[in-house]
């Protein structure tokens, strides 16, 4: 008698996602090797349980699974990684049929398992904003920089990486390309729009005299703006502004989503605007939100 679909060895089933992970959502190979890093030490995990395919795995498996890399010291970003990698897996065997149920469906790593990314106070923020010297060089381009990735939560890279042609003033839009070459439209406010356009007025055309390069925030020398630069510049103004945690582009971005989170903002809306490939990643930043809850629950429910 044929075996049942989900008796499959758990490899093949590894390796069947990380086929559709590349085919139908066009990943970066960088991006497949972390999946397949994190479930291939999921079926070490399991092999020595002797649970040979995915029909047979329970959610006490994964805890397990999740408790020996903690018990292993492995830092809390890793164990939830590991987490959404095993998520994401058991969701498309869910949606393929292969498998009955989606037993990681409702799984979230305990708030313990995780390092949260710091995020900066709207004070703190508005102290970072205004630490450019706007009468020294490069003080009206560094603070559109700053003003754009805290409106924008950009990855450094696509900071970096941005053109002309690719920023609309006028619709306050822009679009980036993201990790696995994936393109989005993010929209930006007018704060940010004012400070752009008097950089592109004011000290753009001076700097583009030296090279003529099209890219969006020039250097010194005219050509673009290095991620290593940026990441320089974030630091200096941070420490200028006396901030005391530590500071670095990414920790925009962590403020960005955090704020918007904080405000109302959907789930899906931030990961769209983040270029999140997975919810799960956007996901993390669900613990700022405790605050506003907590503050609804007691404004509305009769027993508050």
């Amino acid at each position: 008698m044929r075996r049942p679909e989900w008796c499959r060895p758990v490899r093949a089933f590894i390796e069947q996602f990380i086929e559709f992970l590349a085919v139908e959502r066009g990943l970066s190979p960088h991006t497949r090797a972390a999946y397949r890093t994190d479930l291939r030490e999921f079926e070490r995990f399991l092999l020595g349980r002797r649970i040979t395919s995915p029909g047979t795995i329970g959610r006490a498996d994964i805890v397990a699974f999740l408790m020996e890399g903690r018990d292993a010291g492995l830092r809390s970003a890793t164990i939830a990684r590991r987490l959404a990698s095993i998520r994401s897996w058991f969701r498309y065997l869910h949606a393929e049929g292969l498998l009955a149920a989606d037993v990681a469906e409702t799984m979230d790593a305990p708030k313990l398992w995780r390092v949260l990314p710091e995020a900066l106070t709207q004070r703190e923020v508005d102290r970072l904003l205004a630490a450019p010297d706007l009468e020294r060089p490069y003080g009206v381009r560094d603070r559109a920089l700053l003003e754009l990735l805290y409106a924008t939560g950009l990855r450094v890279s696509e900071a970096a990486g941005l053109t002309l042609e690719r920023v609309r003033l006028e619709d306050r839009v822009l679009r980036c390309i993201g990790k696995g070459g994936r393109e989005r439209v993010v929209p930006f406010g007018e704060t940010a729009r004012t400070w752009l356009l008097r950089y592109l007025e004011e000290e753009r055309p001076r700097l583009a005299r030296r090279a003529g390069s099209s890219a969006l925030f020039l250097s010194a020398r005219g050509g673009p703006l290095n991620r290593r630069t940026i990441w320089a510049l974030v630091r200096r103004y941070a420490r200028r502004a006396g901030l005391a945690k530590r500071v670095h582009p990414h920790t925009l971005r962590h403020t960005f989503a955090t704020h918007l989170l904080a405000n109302g903002a959907p789930l899906r809306v931030i990961q769209e605007m983040l270029g999140h490939a997975d919810i799960a990643t956007t996901q993390i930043y669900t613990h700022v939100d405790t605050g506003r809850l907590k503050h609804v629950h007691e404004r509305f429910h009769p027993r508050a």
